[in-house]
């Protein structure tokens, strides 16, 4: 049997984690914010075709909307079934995270050799963010136009809503972690 008000926590605590206003979500999601609030609020059973329009706003699925709460407690990640990527330039990327679907969360270390540049990325969507720490050498983190070198043990935040760049200007490998919650862009359901 669903539990209503734990669906509507959840929807809720989805909606906030992504900076979306009721009215934002009802529009993406096609529904009327009055649903939406009623379902929030553990008021309302919403039809599947109600609670696939929510998930689909949200960026989740439908099974991970309605699951249980211990349904998806726990999910470890082996070492050994980590992704690493060997990018040109030489450097490596490690993906340490699970990936969870409807999840937008990463933690990725990387190695970059002496005197290479990673490249830049381009923005990700408003309320996306990154945090970076060094473990050895020296990063030069540039954000728009904007660089800052870290050195061991120093640790940076920024909106990710810009492009931003990783490079290694020293004579030694860096290491770095990126702690990253990536939002994607939402665009409106056509009418159906």
């Amino acid at each position: 049997m669903l539990d209503l008000e734990a669906l509507g926590r959840r929807i809720h605590a989805l909606r906030r984690d992504q900076s979306l206003t009721l009215q934002r979500l009802a529009e993406v999601a096609d529904v009327s914010v009055s649903m939406l609030s009623s379902v929030e609020r553990g008021q309302k059973a919403p039809t599947v075709l109600v609670l696939a329009r929510i998930a689909d706003g949200l960026g989740v699925s439908l099974s991970h909307l309605v699951a249980q709460p211990d349904d998806n407690r726990i999910i470890v990640r082996r070492a050994a079934d980590q992704d690493s990527v060997d990018e040109p330039g030489g450097w490596r990327r490690v993906i340490l995270t699970p990936v969870v679907p409807g999840v937008n969360f990463e933690w990725i270390r990387s190695t970059l050799p002496p005197d290479c540049d990673a490249g830049r990325y381009p923005a990700y969507a408003p309320g996306s963010h990154e945090y970076v720490v060094v473990e050895s050498g020296t990063l030069r983190l540039t954000i728009a136009d904007r660089s800052v070198d870290l050195k061991k043990g120093d640790s940076a935040y920024f909106a990710a809503d810009v492009t931003h760049a990783y490079a290694n200007p020293g004579r030694g490998p860096c290491t770095y972690y990126v702690a990253a919650l990536i939002m994607r862009p939402r665009t409106a359901r056509p009418p159906a």
